[in-house]
């Protein structure tokens, strides 16, 4: 019985023996072939090796029945295989003409490339059977067949755009019949975002990268598309973050989402995910410019954050349950900002800025945020007194929040003395 194995030499004399009493349908059609064959019996040797051979038996029989004029059956999860092997066996126009390789080229060109299904799911397969995929184009000629197709108008979209998940009734697209205003409510601009989830980080950065780089998408879109991304990812709890079985994969999957974060001042993203992503940074341990591209970007939208957002845990050698310090420095640069602003505008008006509302939404925010770690009994009041005083005072009308902060601080202390 002849066997095939992508990594050990297989031993084809039985079946040799029987392409001999057929003809040599595939020595014909394979240049690769008959070159062994004829090495094999220049060496006087009964056998030939094939090394490394791409896609193992399934990919080998489709190679050997289309010599043999049998029934081929090529699809989405096999084609990527059969290209591979037939390059492996130099299955070209020189040596026959409509041979294997021109076929598959034909079929993906005609047939896979034009449909987003087809397209990830080839993308994928094409993962297992690296390098010869890559050399062959096939990743990168599947990345801009899916990033193209994120970019077509919601109103034009024909085929099934969540086939990862089933759609309610009133969510699936009927066809021609449908009005043009009603296909268009029934298909999201994020249509594609749930479909590329399933890609491994690598290949879904370089899928991102290929639609931000067309520079049609908008970046609330990629915002969410990178969201979505890191729920389905990133795991939930801290333990989780932090063990060491996935703690490689959590620090790339941030840093990979920080770098492909929409260049539009944050506006694309909520201050909420940023924040997110800001803790699984920290306790994952990711380098420092993605921690201080993250800061920045969460600085400008600060106004929009929570209490709960806030509380970053803090990772060893702190003492504190939460980093203090990673809050007052977004702290300080959204201050910045707004001075800065300020100073563009050198006629706003003190009464302006409280009109604005985003300051003195900062203000309660940071006056809720002391009121929650002054439970810590490890925060120095050094910290706290800094980090108070980090707002200006025009985020701060009225001291109620800062007093209650001072009042719990204070009591937490005089029931440890």
């Amino acid at each position: 019985e002849c066997s095939v194995c992508g990594k050990q030499p297989v031993n084809f004399y039985l079946l040799i023996t029987v392409l001999c009493a057929l003809q040599f349908p595939l020595l014909s059609k394979s240049n690769h072939m008959q070159k062994l064959v004829q090495k094999a019996s220049e060496d006087n040797c009964d056998e030939i090796n094939m090394v490394d051979f791409p896609g193992g038996p399934n990919a080998f029989e489709i190679c050997a029945k289309f010599c043999y004029g049998m029934a081929v059956t090529l699809n989405a999860y096999n084609v990527v295989a059969a290209r591979c092997a037939a390059e492996y066996l130099e299955m070209t126009e020189d040596v026959d003409r409509g041979n294997l390789i021109f076929k598959i080229e034909v079929f993906l060109n005609s047939s896979i490339f034009h449909s987003w299904k087809d397209s990830i799911i080839v993308l994928r397969t094409a993962k297992s059977l690296l390098p010869w995929s890559e050399n062959l184009k096939i990743v990168g000629r599947c990345i801009d067949s899916i990033a193209s197709k994120t970019s077509v108008d919601p109103a034009n979209i024909t085929w099934s755009y969540t086939y990862n998940r089933k759609l309610s009734v009133q969510d699936k697209i009927v066809g021609d019949s449908m009005k043009l205003q009603e296909k268009i409510e029934s298909v999201p601009k994020d249509w594609w975002v749930e479909d590329i989830c399933e890609l491994e980080i690598d290949l879904y950065k370089r899928v991102m990268t290929a639609v931000k780089s067309k520079g049609r998408m908008d970046g609330a879109v990629i915002g969410e598309a990178l969201k979505t991304y890191a729920v389905r990812w990133l795991p939930d709890s801290v333990d989780a973050l932090v063990s060491g079985v996935h703690s490689w994969r959590n620090k790339l999957l941030v840093e990979t989402i920080a770098c492909l974060l929409p260049s539009d001042n944050g506006v694309g993203c909520s201050c909420s995910f940023l924040l997110k992503l800001l803790k699984v940074a920290v306790l994952a341990g990711i380098d420092d410019s993605s921690k201080e591209d993250l800061v920045k970007r969460i600085s400008l939208k600060l106004h929009e954050a929570s209490v709960k957002d806030l509380l970053i845990p803090a990772r060893s050698p702190q003492t504190t349950l939460y980093d203090v310090g990673m809050v007052q420095s977004i702290v300080n640069q959204y201050m910045t900002h707004e001075q800065r602003s300020q100073d563009v505008e050198p006629g706003k008006s003190a009464g302006f800025v409280l009109e604005h509302g985003s300051l003195l939404s900062v203000g309660k925010l940071i006056d809720g945020y002391l009121g929650e770690i002054a439970h810590d009994p490890n925060l120095s009041l050094t910290s706290f007194i800094d980090l108070s005083c980090s707002v200006s005072e025009l985020a701060r009308p009225v001291h109620d929040g800062l007093y209650k902060a001072i009042d719990i601080y204070l009591k937490c202390r005089s029931i440890q003395a």
